[in-house]
């Protein structure tokens, strides 16, 4: 198994990004090879630092690098030799089966399309979390931020997505698919949720229990959460709030630990033909060693590959 990883993308980068590679080689299977995409010199210095010798960390030089700031579509263009430019080009080429970055998130998801490709049927590829249960175990949630705005039709695959993911990923078999609404009621919502109920409903490959409400986010009601990715942004950061107020207040809590990025390390992009990650862009070691722990799942359960499946029946 190859992953690529960013090693110029984040607040902290390079720094955190080499340590969170190192955590990932004492956790990850040894068959696992780490690609690090970056300045040459800086990362070979950092390796060289944390005194690493072995053979499973590769450098692979990229001498530019995509800021945070830098609008994603003219970054990519005029900046060919960038990280993240050169990730995507190794996971096109199928140099590597995995690349995961916490730099740009625009410029992560329009690589994506530009590079990989969406899935020939998909509409719009979508970001998702992962959001915990107070039984344990987790629910997908899609979209995050990649789609603000929505259209019914693409409401409806994000059902089907998400549903794929939660099987293979979270090991959920016929998980129960639920749109976030304003009321559970079916003639509740939007002018874009009122029809998005309807094609879900009928919809025969999913399993759609209707809609939900915020308070049913954590309890057991909904393996997938379907959403706009303006909606879901939201509630991403006012979870990740939480974690932080508590953590400042010094209360800790299992169930509310679960609520700190690091737990997961990134969000998936999910409809393009290949294994992308997002991280957080302030994403420690801890995080970037959970991000490839992901990509690697994403990886093994050959994921795109059961989308592109899935969308070309």
């Amino acid at each position: 198994m190859k992953i690529a990883l960013d090693a110029m993308g984040g607040d902290f980068a390079p720094d955190a990004v080499v340590e969170g590679a190192l955590l990932a080689t004492k956790t990850l299977t040894d068959e696992v090879e780490i690609f690090l995409i970056g300045d040459e010199d800086q990362i070979h210095s950092l390796l060289q630092k944390h005194g690493y010798t072995g053979s499973r960390v590769k450098v692979v030089h990229a001498s530019q690098v995509i800021g945070m700031g830098e609008h994603p579509t003219k970054a990519l263009t005029q900046k060919p030799d960038s990280s993240i430019a050169v990730g995507y080009g190794m996971l096109a080429t199928k140099k590597v089966d995995a690349f995961c970055s916490a730099g740009n998130t625009g410029a992560m998801l329009v690589g994506a399309v530009f590079s990989v490709k969406q899935v020939e049927g998909i509409l719009r590829p979508a970001l998702a979390s992962f959001v915990p249960k107070v039984s344990g175990g987790m629910a997908i949630m899609l979209d995050v931020g990649a789609i603000a705005d929505c259209k019914p039709e693409i409401l409806e695959q994000f059902g089907e997505i998400g549903s794929i993911c939660a099987q293979y990923l979270l090991d959920i078999k016929n998980p129960k698919v639920g749109l976030m609404n304003l009321g559970e009621e079916e003639g509740k919502g939007t002018m874009v949720t009122q029809p998005a109920y309807k094609l879900l409903k009928e919809n025969k490959g999913i399993n759609f229990i209707g809609n939900i409400e915020g308070r049913d986010l954590f309890n057991d009601k909904a393996d997938v959460i379907v959403c706009d990715g303006f909606t879901g942004n939201v509630v991403l950061k006012l979870a990740e709030s939480i974690y932080d107020i508590l953590h400042e207040k010094k209360i800790t809590d299992p169930f509310f630990d679960r609520f700190n990025y690091e737990a997961v390390g990134g969000s998936p992009i999910l409809g393009v033909n290949g294994n992308a990650v997002i991280g957080h862009g302030v994403s420690s070691p801890t995080a970037i060693c959970n991000m490839l722990h992901l990509a690697n799942k994403m990886a093994e359960t050959h994921m795109a590959d059961k989308l592109r499946k899935y969308f070309s029946a």
